[in-house]
């Protein structure tokens, strides 16, 4: 079996991408420039952890046009980081990219490093999208692909145990593309409330 993974350079995508290898499954890594503010900051990230864990190389697909006409707090420095923080299309465009993706490298399987949906924020956060995309590209590509959301049954808290435990370190996930993190942005706020969680 192999799969593409769609990587950020973040917690959540580097531990996917950890639990997949540890099942000693192929890996054809993705990640998406879509046009975010942090894409520097998070490709900086991802080449290191990368380097540092062993991983396939991975491949940039460059979107950046939809980000640029696309305002959200994520794309655009003129909008609020927290409060416009929802880029309408972002994670079907992700998808799209990586089934299109996965069918070049004729491999079945698409995974996203989605959490659990008791906690989105978003509508194309939840098991309900994840599946009726999964059918739509089905039908689209005339190619059968698997969506695969191997973190949906955990929380950020349990993200941040697992990745300490795993000793997963180097990642960055802050929307605002600045050092130190800002703070201030929806994936921020979601670490600090989780590691709060945890005290």
């Amino acid at each position: 079996m192999s799969v593409v993974s769609l990587i950020s350079g973040g917690l959540d995508s580097a531990l996917m991408e950890m639990l997949i290898n540890e099942e000693g499954i192929e890996q054809y890594p993705l990640f998406v420039d879509y046009g975010q503010l942090c894409k520097e900051a998070e490709w900086k990230a991802c080449l290191s952890i990368h380097k540092k864990y062993n991983f396939p190389i991975p491949k940039v697909m460059d979107l950046k046009g939809f980000g640029n006409l696309i305002s959200s707090g994520l794309t655009d420095s003129k909008a609020r980081l927290n409060e416009d923080a929802f880029l309408p299309g972002r994670n079907l465009l992700f998808l799209l990219a990586g089934c299109a993706y996965a069918f070049q490298q004729n491999t079945n399987a698409v995974a996203i490093g989605l959490l659990d949906e008791k906690y989105h924020l978003f509508p194309d956060q939840t098991e309900v999208f994840i599946r009726k995309t999964e059918s739509l590209i089905n039908i689209s590509m005339g190619f059968k692909v698997k969506i695969l959301t191997p973190l949906m049954i955990f929380s950020k808290s349990d993200i941040i145990k697992m990745a300490q435990n795993k000793g997963i370190t180097g990642t960055y996930s802050c929307h605002a593309g600045v050092y130190p993190p800002c703070g201030k942005c929806v994936s921020c706020i979601e670490f600090k409330n989780s590691l709060n969680r945890e005290v």
